[in-house]
């Protein structure tokens, strides 16, 4: 690989980071061209069973609110089958933080248009809000531990990493809580140790001792797993978008105690990590098993590319980067890099090639699996994200030209959805829809491409779903984009100090 000349490179980026200008493979076919037998005739009792982050959870606009409308309850519905999802309540509606359900709350009470009193009293009315929220989650019915008699089988757990699904487990979040008793935080918001809330309500069921992918053995022990859905490693490299702050792995990584203070990891230690990974799931009994692609988090609407000396342009012509990737509320015209969060096109460029070596790793896992005679498949949501990424190819095409782009293509219904961060008014959607509000998860339309994707890979395995996604429906239940917030880009600059503590407290947002 030749080497890229010194301005394309961050010089504290670790050797085994093969840095790359170019993009990474697609891998459009599931098999990888490892042709396996076919398998008898077999039953499982389970049809479906998914293990990831916030994108498998169903978080969207920074909180998990709409479980049935995540890819997994969608794919799990054209499929017959019946996840039983967790579901969060509270002031807001979700956990930890819906900032949809926050905003809807402030236009019940302020309606469509703020006056100037109106304007007054709002920083006091958001206050209410968040803290009621935190109140709710901390010290009311949130608190609460769940039945243990319901297991879902989507195991899917927000901002968990390749070692949280191996370690974490419902013990931990317990002990965690235990120790750590809630507070009333100054300006309110988050709930203290939310992630342990999440944890818990997943894997509780399945006994303290039970780690995300124990839950998914217990499924495999109790009848069997039609498809097992594993989609790891987005939260082994997000932090550093969304923190603005590129810390690469060391010492510690593979530990939950040590792993905090790193925020994307080397190859070599993801590589590391997505073995024992596999090594905990080649026993499962699951007929099938997909694996995906780690999406790159640079393409996502948190990192917003700016160029200050020449606004809209990337750093220079026909690359995929801009300048600066800073916050999304923050216009390209008021970036200074001075004053507010960013990482460099050199760092933009060095996460992107890490990212490829990992989903070089999960290939030749897969493309190892299928040699062996295992019916494993590769979904490659990295290729779907960039297929539909406006701002890197879209609005661009040098960039699309220079880098062999080749687009995703949107269901009809949801033509004019975007990538870009989304905006709104009491005129309606400004720009965006294919990403909620926290710009990391998608919205309802976003995570019904994700669950056509997801079955587009299982027709090539040979299942054919009960019913087709229907995306005429779930466009219509996709709130955000049907019923945009009237008040959006009125309350934003007071609903951003909330918006950059989100994003920065969650471990990969706490996530993914």
């Amino acid at each position: 690989m030749a080497q890229l000349p010194p301005e394309y490179l961050d010089p504290n980026t670790p050797p085994d980071v093969e840095v790359t200008d170019q993009a990474g493979p697609r891998y459009p076919d599931p098999t990888l061209g490892v042709a396996v037998p076919e398998a008898g005739a077999g039953t499982a009792a389970h049809s479906l069973v998914t293990v990831g982050d916030s994108l498998t959870h169903g978080m969207s606009s920074g909180a998990v609110f709409r479980p049935d409308t995540g890819w997994p309850a969608i794919v799990a519905a054209c499929l017959g089958a019946d996840l039983h999802p967790p579901t969060y309540g509270g002031p807001l509606g979700g956990l930890p933080f819906n900032i949809e359900g926050l905003l809807r709350r402030l236009q019940d009470k302020f309606g469509e248009r703020l006056n100037p009193l109106e304007m007054i009293a709002l920083p006091a009315e958001l206050h209410g809000l968040v803290d009621a929220n935190e109140d709710y989650w901390e010290r009311g019915a949130g608190a609460t531990p769940p039945p243990l008699d319901v297991r879902s089988a989507n195991l899917g757990i927000y901002g968990w990493d390749v070692r949280d699904c191996l370690s974490y487990t419902a013990g931990v979040a317990a002990a965690r809580l235990a120790a750590s008793p809630p507070h009333d935080d100054l300006l309110g918001a988050i709930p203290s140790n939310d992630s342990d809330l999440a944890a818990r309500s997943v894997l509780a069921p399945f006994g303290p001792s039970a780690a995300q992918v124990d839950a998914a053995r217990w499924f495999g022990d109790h009848g069997g797993i039609a498809t097992l859905v594993v989609a790891h490693g987005a939260n082994n490299a997000l932090r550093s978008v969304v923190d603005k702050n590129v810390v690469w792995s060391a010492a510690g990584y593979d530990t939950l105690d040590g792993k905090g203070g790193y925020t994307v990891w080397r190859p070599t230690h993801f590589a590391l990590e997505y073995g024992r990974l596999l090594d905990a799931v080649r026993p499962i009994d699951a007929q099938r098993v997909v694996l995906a692609t780690v999406p790159h988090v640079t393409v996502a609407p948190i990192a917003n590319g700016v160029n200050p000396a020449n606004p809209g342009q990337k750093w220079q012509e026909g690359s995929r980067y801009f300048p600066y990737y800073t916050d999304p509320w923050v216009a390209e015209a008021d970036f200074r890099p001075g004053k507010h969060r960013y990482i460099t096109h050199q760092q933009a460029r060095a996460i992107d090639s890490a990212i490829d070596q990992y989903n070089a790793t999960i290939a030749d896992a897969v493309r190892h699996a299928r040699s062996e005679g295992r019916r494993w498949y590769l979904l490659d949501l990295c290729g779907i994200l960039d297929g539909l990424a406006q701002r890197r190819y879209v609005d661009d095409s040098d960039a699309a030209e220079a880098n062999g782009w080749e687009p995703y293509p949107l269901p009809a219904e949801f033509e004019g959805l975007t990538t870009r961060f989304f905006l709104s008014d009491r005129t309606g959607r400004l720009q965006g829809g294919l990403f909620g509000l926290d710009g990391v998860h998608p919205t309802t339309s976003g995570y019904a491409v994700l669950a056509g994707a997801v079955l587009d890979v299982l027709a090539v395995a040979g299942v054919k779903p009960v019913n087709p996604v229907d995306y005429a429906d779930l466009g219509r239940r996709d709130t955000l984009n049907t019923d945009p917030p009237a008040l959006m880009t009125t309350a934003l600059d007071l609903v951003t100090p909330f918006l950059s503590r989100l994003v920065s407290r969650q471990r990969g947002v706490r996530v993914m």
